[in-house]
């Protein structure tokens, strides 16, 4: 038993990366920390140089919408965690984020200001905030992201060691350059080579109050003497982490009786004052407030704007000056990324306090909305509802679709021009090409509504609905549309942030318009799928091109019978294109688009196939369904009684949904006898 035991330890043991061990826990003397930097001069970045290269690190992908060249940002899928806090459709907000950093980290200026990020509940403000934090802890295990502090050592030898250790860890984690004092830094700089074009390094400001002192007493015992000084330093790597409250801080407003200033720049440790003998002696106080432990890292303020304004002093010293005032010592320097983030109706009670004026002009508000893309929408719900978590149940298609298309209509603005339907519109947002539109039209609707994405539905809600469906689920192990509907529908009774009756009906109206758009998708689905014979609608799309090419060419075709040369079949061609309503005199124009299609791709080297043209794929699928759809009388599914034949033609279709569109045995059925009640009403359109 010892000798598995011993196995399974050692199993374990070999999973480590010992390797990465060493390099975490190097530690050497002032001149070899010094050597380091002349080699890699980047340890020494400050707070907003380092989150600006941990983001720029994980690369780019440029792409254009809607005319404008955007910017999306690796770092925020949150690859590293595999997507845990993934961040979606919101690369506008994010890339106003990074030019901020962009801008502090030049020395620009908003390295003086606290970035606040503004919108309303579960828009991913804490997410963004949490990702940096996760972010930076994890770049400081990296080469590239390594950053070293000290700690002072051999103090017995001096008469200057405390009773627990004779190593005293400089508590706020301060960059080892601080050691050179400031009248000789950029000229000892300069000498060592550390501020040539190629390598140039900055260190501001100077040690904190328990660092300044010891070495004050050094160098009063070594008579000025800084090199002997210097032997009493230990350089050592640092590696963030807000678990252990090192280089990252959260601050959270609690109530007031219970909370001071000095969870935010530290406070007296009364036993120690027993053993240093007076509470003005530095190595007494605690250096462990919020903004003391995130000194070269970030310090996250949850509400920030529910703050007493006790602690907004602290802030705006912190954020203006990089300075803090702890109890009974001097302004102290810090260098971190200070990120808050607030809710709508915080931010609107700022605007109107005369008091929060210092901190309005100390501010970068960045806004950040609900997302209005429906394809974006509905990767938030398939993080949270893939197969991997919710094993054993089945998710119908489209059901995450219709929920995501219900939250994107709850937060957009109705058109006020163009003649648009909002759910037109959200197809408009979404990508999506309508005969009429342009892009220009996207972008002066965006214009027209500045306040869109900050009100309207939580992702949260919806979230919790399809939980509810998915526990509710009648035992058959499938959720579909309807039942998520039903949920969103009935829990907007109870929706403690919706605060009158007509926006209750608002939302109960955008619930109409999904139905009714969900209604086309499966109809057009089961279309598809009585329409799939591949070999049926190879001919039908040979034949349709065989005569668009003759009748633009002004040339015959062979009849395929006869094989006689004839007028291309005007008949055919017509039947198929008024299936996407391409009027008379718009044909032409049509069938030009589809040669000049065909031709470009025979440029490229590509063989033409009926379904890349998406227009065209849908004319033909529905041209072979009006073909087919009355050898499968869809409306006897409704009925008790099915014959044999019929069955079977049911059978395949069910199967061809399954294989082609992702439903399962439940859901496939399901649909089909909804789609079989719409024809059994007579709505065959």
């Amino acid at each position: 038993m010892g000798e598995l035991r011993t196995g399974m330890v050692e199993k374990i043991a070999a999973m480590q990366d010992f390797a990465l061990y060493r390099d975490l826990a190097w530690e050497g003397t002032f001149e070899e920390y010094l050597q380091i930097v002349r080699q890699n001069p980047q340890v020494t970045r400050n707070a907003f140089q380092r989150a600006y290269d941990m983001i720029i690190r994980y690369g780019i992908e440029e792409y254009t919408d809607n005319k404008k060249k955007l910017i999306r940002y690796n770092f925020f899928k949150d690859e590293m965690h595999g997507g845990a806090d993934a961040v979606y459709g919101l690369d506008i907000p994010l890339m106003r984020l990074v030019h901020v950093l962009r801008a502090a980290s030049e020395g620009y200026g908003p390295e003086k200001r606290v970035i606040l990020l503004h919108g309303p509940v579960g828009s991913s403000k804490s997410t963004i905030a949490r990702l940096l934090k996760k972010g930076i802890e994890h770049y400081s295990t990296t080469p590239d992201g390594a950053l070293y502090t000290f700690d002072w050592v051999n103090l017995d030898d001096v008469g200057m060691a405390g009773t627990e250790s004779a190593r005293f860890k400089c508590p706020m984690h301060e960059e080892p350059l601080r050691l050179v004092p400031p009248a000789w830094r950029d000229r000892a700089f300069r000498e060592l080579g550390l501020s040539s074009a190629q390598h140039h390094v900055r260190t501001e400001g100077d040690l904190d109050p328990a660092c300044r002192f010891i070495f004050n007493r050094l160098m009063d015992k070594y008579g000025g003497d800084w090199s002997k000084v210097m032997q009493h330093v230990r350089v050592r790597r640092l590696v963030l982490s807000e678990k252990d409250r090192v280089g990252i801080g959260t601050f959270q407003p609690k109530d007031e009786k219970n909370q001071d200033s000095t969870e935010l720049t530290g406070d007296i440790n009364y036993r120690k004052i027993a053993e240093y003998g007076s509470d003005s002696d530095p190595r007494a106080f605690n250096f462990d407030g919020e903004f003391n432990i995130a000194n070269r890292g970030i310090v996250e303020f949850i509400e920030v704007l529910k703050l007493d304004v006790a602690f907004l002093y602290d802030l705006l010293g912190a954020s203006q000056e990089h300075k803090i005032k702890p109890k009974k010592f001097a302004q102290t320097d810090v260098d971190e990324v200070i990120i808050g983030h607030t809710n709508e109706a915080e931010y609107k009670k700022l605007l109107n306090n005369e008091f929060m004026e210092a901190l309005r002009d100390r501010t970068i508000k960045i806004d950040i909305p609900y997302i209005t893309k429906v394809s974006e929408e509905i990767r938030i719900y398939e993080k949270d509802f893939n197969k991997e978590k919710i094993r054993g149940k089945h998710i119908a298609p489209h059901t995450l679709e219709v929920a995501a298309m219900w939250a994107a209509l709850t937060r957009l603005e109705d058109p006020k021009k163009h003649n648009l339907s909002l759910v037109q519109k959200m197809k408009l947002y979404d990508g999506k090409v309508l005969p009429g539109y342009t892009q220009d039209t996207v972008k002066e609707l965006r214009k027209e509504a500045s306040r869109e994405g900050m009100e309207g539905i939580s992702p949260r809600y919806v979230q919790d609905k399809i939980s509810n469906a998915l526990v509710n689920d009648l035992g058959e192990g499938t959720i579909n549309p309807f039942m998520v509907m039903s949920e969103l529908e009935k829990g907007l009774r109870h929706h403690s942030l919706i605060t009158n009756d007509e926006q209750r009906k608002r939302y109960t109206e955008c619930i109409g318009m999904v139905k009714r758009e969900y209604e086309e998708i499966v109809k057009n689905e089961v279309q598809r799928a009585i329409s799939a014979d591949e070999d049926a609608i190879q001919k039908l799309a040979a034949n349709y091109i065989d005569s668009i090419k003759a009748y633009t060419l002004k040339e015959k075709v062979k009849d395929r019978f006869t094989r006689e040369d004839v007028e291309p079949d005007e008949r055919l061609m017509r039947s198929i294109e008024e299936k996407i309503d391409i009027p008379e005199n718009r044909k032409d124009d049509f069938r030009r688009e589809i040669m000049n299609y065909i031709g470009a791709l025979a440029v490229d080297g590509k063989k033409f196939e009926w379904h890349t043209n998406d227009r065209l794929r849908r004319a033909l699928e529905l041209k072979l369904f009006e073909d087919q759809k009355d050898a499968i009388k869809l409306q006897t599914l409704v009925s008790s009684v099915i014959d044999k034949e019929t069955q079977e033609k049911i059978d395949i279709i069910k199967t061809r949904m399954i294989k082609y569109f992702g439903y399962n045995e439940v859901s496939a059925r399901d649909v089909l006898d909804y789609v079989a009640s719409i024809y059994a009403r007579g709505d065959t359109k």
